[in-house]
Formats: structure tokens, C-alpha cells, sequence
């Protein structure tokens, strides 16, 4: 069957603009009104080409399996914009020597992050992707004044700075289902963040597993810190946030630590276990330390220091690794339990809390403290300060040996 010139010329324009589809990365079956090309990464030459061709009202770029070594930053700079990877496949390593992150969220004319709120970006999506770095490279994701910045199922291991660095991602940044392993510096740290979730995050043997700093309203629940070389939770200069239901053990630092000028935050239902010290109050007010778990602290399991006041202290234990009939589960050498430390600090109620097997006291006095309510609490098998405090109310504790 012969084909004239009118349909061989329609044939060639079909092929040609099917090969250009093919060849700018996009999908050419979309047929929904409205609807955006997704971008395929494996069709460019590169992750950045392929960044580089997300349009102004953002897209969906899908990275393929596979391994993927840089030397300079991915740069997202549009918002509105997804970036996908298959798991833990898509695996890209930062070679960079000179500090730099291996991806950087950004727009472009964004000079401060501190200070410049004109150029902001909004609503960008990281999931389902692996980064790595080394020594020397700076932190796996740097966000900078990025709103909405969502990051979901990405690990980010052994890079030199950061595992993320949140810079002034001022609006409800969420950070969920991550794992956060061997970074230099802090696993997540938050600078200037408003609305914070982080939720059902794993942090292992970074420096410090989560900084919070100059932010608002932290809601961190569900994780898992174990290893750090510092501490676990270091929050400052922030109002009114929630730490509870997480897993903090081994730190050979602090587990949680509130300093420079926090107050109205929770500290609740944690498992505190075996860390160089437990929870330091050290510039805090207006807190609440509630329902913890303080088990074979070597020190300080809670310590309220000279700048700190306005605590409620209530429900927690104060425990050794005793697991009943006699019996302890750690060795005789890890089994120092350490209780509460007031450091010349004013207006504190502990109460209804159990201090069991402590090796140190289960209240220790650092010079005078004030108003300090002491009421309601079962001492087993422990030696206690409680009874030398001065303008304060002991009442109503039960204190037993272990011989009762």
C-alpha cells in the first residue's frame, strides 16, 4: 500500500515529536486537563539535566535505581516539586571534598537563609533515596528558607557535615520514616524552623542525633536514638514543644538537653537508658518532665540547673536494671543508677515518682534550692537529699530498704 506525500509528511512530524518527547525525559501519554509530564531522570544525562528541566510550576522527577557519584551539589530550585527515588537503590554519593552538601534545596538568589525571606521556595518533596557522603563533604541535604519541605523514607549516612541541615525552613518542615547513621556532625539539625514534626526517625552514632534551634513547637515522637558520640536531643532558645515516645540509649553524652532560654515544652513518655546523663535542664522554664523512664544513668538521670525554674517533675522511675527476685540483669560494674540533681534552682514539684536501686542519691543538692515540692514519691532501697531542703515541703513519700 503506497502512502502519499500528505501522510508521509504527518508520519514524520509524529515521529519526530515522539522522539523529542522521549528524548526531554517527559512521559507522552498524558491526557488529564492540568495534569504536568513526569520527569524521568534515567532519560537525562545527568540527576542535575534532569532537575534542570522541572518547570516553574514544579513536577514529579523519578530518579532510577542505581548508584550515582557527584562532585557538586544537586540544586533543587523550584518549588512544587517531588523528587523520588526507588529506595535505598537509588543511591547517590557525594565525592565532594570542600564541604559542600550533596544536595542543596534553594532558590537561587537566596544570599542569607537567616535573613533573606524574599526568596523563599515552597513545598518540596525528597523520598525514597540513599546519600552518603564522606570526611570531607559537607551535610547529605541543605535546605535553605524552604517552606513545606517534606522528607520521607530517605537515609543519609556518613557524610562530613549534617546528615540534613534545616536552614531557616521556616514553615512546618516534616521529616519522617528516616534513618540518620555515622554523620560527622548532627544527624537533624533544625536552625530556625516554625511547626516542626519529626516522626518515626532512626538516629544512630552520629555526633548529636537532633539539634533544635531559635524555632517554635517541636512535635518529635516515635524515634529511635542509639550510640551518639554527643547527645541525643539538644533543643534552644525554643518555645513550646512536645519530646515524647522516643528511644534514647547510649549517648555518651546527654539524652535531652533544653539550654538558652526554653520553656513551655513536655518532655514525656521517653525510655532513658544508660547515657552519660539523662535530661539537663539548663536554661529552662515552665516545663513539664513527665512519665520517663530513667534506667542505669551514670549520671545526672535529671538535673535542674541554676537558670532553670517552673518545673513539674511527675510519674517518672528512677531505676538500676533490677528485674525482680533479686535479681539485676546488668553486670555488678553497669550498674550505676543515678537520680535527680537540683543545682541552686527555685520552684520544682516532684511527684509520684519511683526511685528504685540508685547507686547515687535519689535527690543530690547543689548549693540552696527554693520552693521546691517533694511529695507523693516511693524511695526503695536508696539514699536521698530530699529531707535538707530549706524553704521547701517534704511530704507524704514513702522510703523503704531492701531488706522490707
Amino acid at each position: 500500500m503506497s502512502i502519499d506525500a500528505k501522510h508521509r509528511s504527518f508520519l514524520i512530524c509524529l515521529l519526530i515529536c515522539c522522539t523529542c518527547s522521549i528524548a526531554s525525559g517527559q512521559e507522552t501519554d498524558v491526557v488529564l486537563p492540568g495534569a504536568l509530564p513526569t520527569i524521568e531522570a534515567a532519560r537525562f544525562p545527568s540527576i542535575q539535566a534532569a532537575l534542570d528541566a522541572v518547570p516553574e510550576g514544579g513536577a514529579l522527577v523519578r530518579l532510577p535505581a542505581g548508584t550515582f557519584k557527584i562532585n557538586e551539589p544537586l540544586r533543587i530550585e523550584t518549588g512544587d516539586t517531588s523528587v523520588v527515588g526507588t529506595g535505598t537503590s537509588t543511591h547517590i554519593v557525594n565525592e565532594n571534598t570542600q564541604g559542600r552538601p550533596a544536595i542543596l534545596i534553594a532558590d537561587p538568589r537566596c544570599q542569607d537563609a537567616r535573613r533573606d525571606r524574599q526568596h523563599q521556595l515552597w513545598r518540596v518533596r525528597l523520598a525514597d533515596l540513599r546519600i552518603t557522603g564522606n570526611e570531607a563533604s559537607g551535610a547529605g541535604i541543605e535546605a535553605r528558607q524552604t517552606n513545606e519541605v517534606f522528607l520521607h523514607g530517605v537515609s543519609v549516612s556518613e557524610n562530613g557535615g549534617d546528615g540534613v541541615l534545616l536552614d531557616f525552613c521556616y514553615e512546618d518542615p516534616r521529616v519522617a520514616d528516616c534513618l540518620f547513621t555515622y554523620n560527622r556532625r548532627t544527624g537533624l539539625n533544625l536552625v530556625g524552623c516554625h511547626d516542626i514534626v519529626v516522626s518515626a526517625c532512626q538516629f544512630e552514632e552520629n555526633d548529636d542525633a537532633l539539634h533544635c534551634v531559635d524555632g517554635f513547637n517541636l512535635c518529635m515522637s516515635g524515634c529511635c536514638l542509639d550510640d551518639h558520640l554527643g547527645d541525643g536531643v539538644v533543643i534552644e532558645n525554643t518555645y513550646g514543644s512536645v519530646v515524647a515516645g522516643n528511644m534514647i540509649e547510649e549517648c555518651k553524652g546527654t539524652a535531652i538537653v533544653l539550654d538558652r532560654d526554653c520553656y513551655g515544652i513536655a518532655l514525656s513518655a521517653n525510655v532513658i537508658a544508660h547515657n552519660g546523663g539523662g535530661i539537663d535542664l539548663r536554661d529552662a522554664h515552665g516545663c513539664a518532665v513527665s512519665a520517663n523512664t530513667f534506667t542505669i544513668m551514670k549520671s545526672n538521670a535529671l538535673r535542674i540547673g541554676p537558670n532553670s525554674g517552673r518545673i513539674a517533675v511527675s510519674g517518672n522511675s528512677f531505676s538500676d536494671s533490677y528485674i525482680g527476685n533479686g535479681s539485676v540483669r546488668r553486670q555488678e560494674n553497669d550498674r550505676i543508677a543515678a537520680g535527680i540533681v537540683l543545682h541552686a534552682t527555685d520552684d520544682v514539684a516532684i511527684s509520684g515518682t519511683v526511685f528504685s536501686g540508685l547507686t547515687e542519691k535519689a535527690v543530690s543538692l547543689v548549693e540552696r534550692s527554693r520552693r521546691i515540692l517533694f511529695s507523693n514519691n516511693l524511695l526503695r532501697d536508696v539514699d536521698s537529699d530530699h529531707d535538707l531542703l530549706s524553704e521547701s515541703t517534704a511530704a507524704n513519700n514513702h522510703v523503704s530498704g531492701a531488706d522490707e
